[in-house]
């Protein structure tokens, strides 16, 4: 499969190649660009300020290039002579450049394909395909009054793609793809899935509305599981998900928008609603004891391990005054792992509360400049040894848009565990420091 997806990406960069530059910017309908003119957009807005004038195609990319001076310890576990919790030794340096490619094409009027790739990943060292789709905001081919009116209102995505729960993932670092991200980092309990899937939103004067039906998987699989002691087969259900919300503006220069988000999955045989990026976090290195940070990529997250059955709710609120934009998270997790033996774990419940404070000053360009700090906390059933888990970290940031294109950012974290048992190495555990991007997206 590997070799498959490396030639498919050399072919998609030599057909990329033959296109000029004005090729590569061209507009296309219905997008979120990958820079500074694409922060704040969640979904994608239903106002065609383009127009179809033929079959295009847009290059996009997006380059992170990191660097940390973090610091980490915790509570030692002495057995004799040797510390059974000992982390791994870290100095300041750089992280591994990380770089995105996608290709937007306008196929018809209203209708686009995206296909993205992870060209270099901290998880990764060959190219991957994150996913595609095709969006469909008209249908241009069934000749129908009534079809328009619909679509005047509604998108039809279908895929392999970022499923749309919850308000976070617009937000978050993707890999390379960190411009639309204030802080280095995304959230403790990371929600990001790519999953084949199909979705539909509607807006309608400030309202919206997604439904969503996915295999609840990263990637295809049509192998029957069994549970290796009792032998009976294991349950592979979809995922549904959905979310309801308003934004608008609620009077001049004042934005405000509020959405309540679910995802649910009764039975899957590898669910990922925690565990889906295959970028990496960008705290390297962090309250391991592992020296392979490629396949130890999610350093400083933490996944509850729901990867059999799982319901989520997640409540996002975004306003914004002129500068002033404050973005808020609360999330409400229950689910359970699978074991091959016949008593199954229990189902344990986390939630997650995270707000962003950010004013962005204009300097030499519109909001250009911005300061900003951020609370993140995950607590409650963490592990089944861990019944009273919880994870804090506040983090400040800055940050400088130099053209619409190229971002600096700096961000000091700090971040603490408590609740941990003993013989687990995030017992007493903290780190904090500097981490400077330097970000390119277009």
């Amino acid at each position: 499969m590997k070799p498959i997806i490396n030639k498919f990406a050399v072919l998609a960069l030599l057909v990329a190649g033959t296109f000029a530059a004005k090729a590569q910017f061209s507009e296309i309908q219905y997008l979120r660009k990958n820079d500074q003119t694409g922060r704040n957009t969640f979904e994608t807005l239903k106002v065609d300020s383009v127009g179809f004038s033929g079959q295009k195609l847009r290059v996009g990319a997006g380059f992170t290039q990191s660097f940390q001076t973090l610091d980490h310890s915790n509570t030692p576990l002495m057995v004799g002579n040797i510390n059974k919790n000992k982390l791994i030794d870290i100095q300041p340096g750089f992280g591994l450049a990380s770089a995105n490619l996608s290709f937007d094409a306008q196929l018809a009027d209203g209708i686009r394909l995206n296909l993205t790739m992870y060209l270099a990943a901290r998880h990764h060292n060959e190219t991957w395909v994150k996913g595609g789709y095709i969006q469909m905001d008209k249908i241009p081919f069934w000749r129908s009054d009534l079809l328009d009116e619909i679509m005047k209102y509604t998108t039809i995505k279908v895929g392999h793609f970022e499923i749309n729960y919850g308000d976070a993932h617009f937000r978050r670092s993707d890999n390379g793809n960190t411009i639309f991200n204030p802080f280095a980092e995304n959230l403790i309990m990371d929600a990001f899935a790519t999953e084949i899937a199909g979705e539909v939103e509607v807006k309608h004067n400030g309202f919206l509305g997604v439904v969503g039906l996915s295999n609840g998987l990263l990637k295809g699989d049509v192998i029957k599981k069994y549970n290796a002691d009792s032998s009976e087969s294991r349950t592979k259900k979809p995922s549904f998900y959905g979310k309801i919300g308003y934004d608008g503006e609620i009077m001049d220069g004042w934005r405000f928008r509020i959405t309540q988000s679910a995802y649910h999955n009764g039975g899957s045989t590898s669910n990922t609603l925690y565990a889906g990026d295959r970028g990496g976090s960008n705290y390297w290195g962090v309250m391991t004891n592992s020296t392979d940070l490629t396949a130890n990529f999610t350093t400083g997250r933490f996944t509850p391990g729901f990867n059999y059955q799982v319901t989520s709710l997640m409540t996002n609120l975004f306003t914004k005054y002129y500068g002033l934009e404050f973005f808020g998270t609360y999330e409400w997790s229950k689910g359970r792992s699978y074991a091959n033996t016949g008593v199954q774990p229990d189902k344990r419940k986390v939630h997650q509360v995270a707000g962003d404070l950010l004013y962005y000053f204009d300097v030499f360009g519109k909001e250009n400049l911005f300061v900003g700090a951020r609370y993140n906390q995950v607590a409650g059933e963490l592990l089944p040894t861990a019944m009273d888990g919880k994870i804090t970290r506040t983090a400040f940031a800055a940050g400088y848009y130099f053209t619409k294109n190229i971002l600096l950012k700096a961000e000091y974290v700090k971040q603490k565990y408590s609740g941990f048992p003993a013989n687990n190495i995030l017992n007493g555990g903290k780190f904090d420091g500097l981490v400077v991007e330097a970000v390119v997206g277009f």
